[in-house]
């Protein structure tokens, strides 16, 4: 049996390479001073100084040398600011609940943030939440409710709804966006279903959007499809601009919805720069932010909806954040998996025939090259990059529409109001332009989900229990945790034009996982994605799907 290397590789060599390497170097150092002899040497100019003999030497000297300490005060002062402006940004990274109000100075009417760094820190994010969305909503003429076109049914709230229907006279707008990850025939399902309850907007918010000050420069080779096209944003602007008409005046447009469904990326879109903060991680949005769009239309960007504990197990794995809810990788993956038709996962994962959702996962682990120190599959962190796939904007399922019902906190009246002043032709003329503009998936290569229905909501803060200490202390660690993989994701859907997000439940799934399993998992390494090699990447490749 061949023993195993113990120590490096040694570096002795024959004499006869050795010299073969000298002469070489001799030959290189050679030519470069013969390249150097015919450039000629040049060497630097000596300053002459001032000459003894010219007038007002000392003041002259003088002047140099407080010239010479001015430029050495200023390079010292723009280095302290720069490490200022570094430590200031590696706070924020590492301590998001201390991030400042980035609300931008607008009328008295809104108010500005009004809970300072320290306050913000020590109050409970999920109240903060609560309370932004009712300034939100008091301060919006018109609503609009973001919906993940995956999942339309799952991302609307009765309570919030209703709330908004019995504040007064507001228009409630529905806009389902990622339409690029549906196949076009549910597409239309969905919106037909959707428009004989309120308005609905087909949308697709670009994702490739420049920072703040430069605007974007679309191609003009570019198809419509490309990520950073948006598609749906003249339906919105006419609608928009419908509802001014009918004000009469300046008018206010709230953003709201749960947590990925992509509101701030929509009001990027439709600024065409990238003024809100977007990004892989979840909740990123935590204060109210107004943006004007032009001097009649102003738009409020919005955190995002607080789910109830009381929903089932796969609501609370779709809309839970990881930064402000106790995450649990297993048991949301296998809520998932679930809910997702068994088949089309096995085709569209390229892994064999499960019987439970612990086997699929160590085939996961297996086929994406996940691995534990000794060899044995990383489940848990199999299961942790599903679930930010599924979350993310680049993997394609589906659900199919009810075929009748009727949420009850809307009639016939209240439909009427909400479709008055709406220009429904022309809005029907720009929704069919957008899905022909989308190209979507097939649906051979889109998986079939089972929606949970509709998700409630904590609007209340009095519903919202207190945090005890333990809580928060696990919940911070689950956070760094997930904010390692949301990092090594990142790297990876830079490379393919994909975005993901982390959330997971606070309740347990359906499924139970045997016991056996729970004694041989061990804590997911951050460095699990950096495992794959470029032939996976390119084979799960999910983008090419429908781009």
């Amino acid at each position: 049996m061949k023993r195993p290397k113990l120590k490096k590789a040694s570096k002795r060599m024959t004499c006869h390479k050795r010299y073969k390497i000298q002469k070489k170097v001799r030959e290189h150092h050679r030519k470069l001073r013969k390249e150097a002899k015919k450039r000629g040497r040049k060497k630097p100019r000596k300053d002459p100084g001032v000459p003894n003999s010219a007038p007002f030497k000392e003041a002259l000297l003088r002047e140099a040398e407080l010239r010479k300490q001015r430029l050495e005060e200023l390079k010292q002062q723009q280095k302290l600011d720069r490490q200022k402006e570094q430590d200031k940004k590696r706070r924020l990274e590492t301590d998001p609940a201390v991030e400042l109000c980035n609300i931008e100075p607008v009328k008295e009417e809104f108010g500005q943030c009004k809970a300072k760094k320290d306050k913000s820190s020590k109050q409970n994010p999920k109240r903060l939440y609560c309370q932004e969305l009712k300034k939100v909503i008091e301060a919006s003429d018109v609503v609009l409710e973001v919906l993940d076109a995956r999942d339309p049914l799952g991302c609307r709230c009765p309570q919030v709804e209703e709330a908004i229907v019995k504040g007064g006279q507001k228009k409630l707008v529905l806009v389902l966006n990622k339409s690029d990850l549906v196949p076009k025939e549910n597409l239309e399902n969905w919106l037909s279903y959707l428009t004989k309850e309120l308005p609905t907007v087909v949308f697709k918010a670009s994702t490739n959007l420049k920072d703040k000050g430069k605007r974007i420069k679309v191609k003009k080779k570019a198809a419509p499809f490309k990520s950073e096209v948006c598609v749906g944003k003249e339906g919105l602007w006419k609608l928009l601009g419908g509802f001014q008409e009918t004000y009469g005046k300046a008018i206010h447009v709230g953003v709201i919805g749960f947590p990925n469904v992509g509101k701030s990326s929509i009001i990027n879109s439709l600024k065409q720069e990238r003024i809100c903060n977007v990004g892989v991680s979840m909740g990123l949005t935590r204060y109210m932010q107004v943006v004007p769009l032009d001097k009649q239309i102003t738009i409020i960007d919005c955190p995002s909806f607080i789910v109830s504990p009381l929903n089932s197990a796969i609501a609370l794995a779709l809309r839970s954040p990881a930064s402000i809810e106790v995450v649990k990788p297993m048991e949301a993956a296998s809520a998932i998996l679930s809910h997702a038709d068994a088949r089309q996962v096995v085709l569209k994962f390229t892994v064999p025939d499960f019987k439970n959702s612990l086997e699929f996962f160590t085939s996961f682990a297996q086929r994406r090259g996940l691995h534990q120190k000794g060899g044995s599959p990383n489940v848990e962190g199999a299961a942790k990059l599903l679930w930010s796939e599924w979350t993310g904007a680049s993997l394609g399922y589906f659900c199919h529409p009810p075929t009748s019902w009727t949420p009850p906190h809307f009639n016939e009246s209240i439909v009427t109001d909400m479709k008055q002043g709406v220009n429904l032709e022309e809005l029907e003329k720009n929704n069919a332009h957008s899905i022909q503009a989308i190209r979507g998936p097939r649906l051979a290569s889109s998986i079939l989900f089972q929606s949970s229905g509709l998700t409630n909501a904590v609007i209340e803060e009095k519903d919202i229990p207190e945090e005890l200490p333990k809580q928060k202390e696990r919940k911070q660690e689950e956070r760094g945790d997930y904010e390692d993989v949301n990092t090594d994701q990142e790297c990876v859907d830079e490379e393919g034009d994909e975005k993901s997000s982390d959330m997971f439940p606070e309740e347990e799934a359906c499924e139970a996982l045997p016991e056996d399993s729970q004694s041989d998992k061990q804590s997911a390494p951050s460095f699990i994605l950096d495992k794959m090699t470029e032939e996976e990447d390119d084979a799960y490749d999910f983008s090419t799907d429908y781009v």
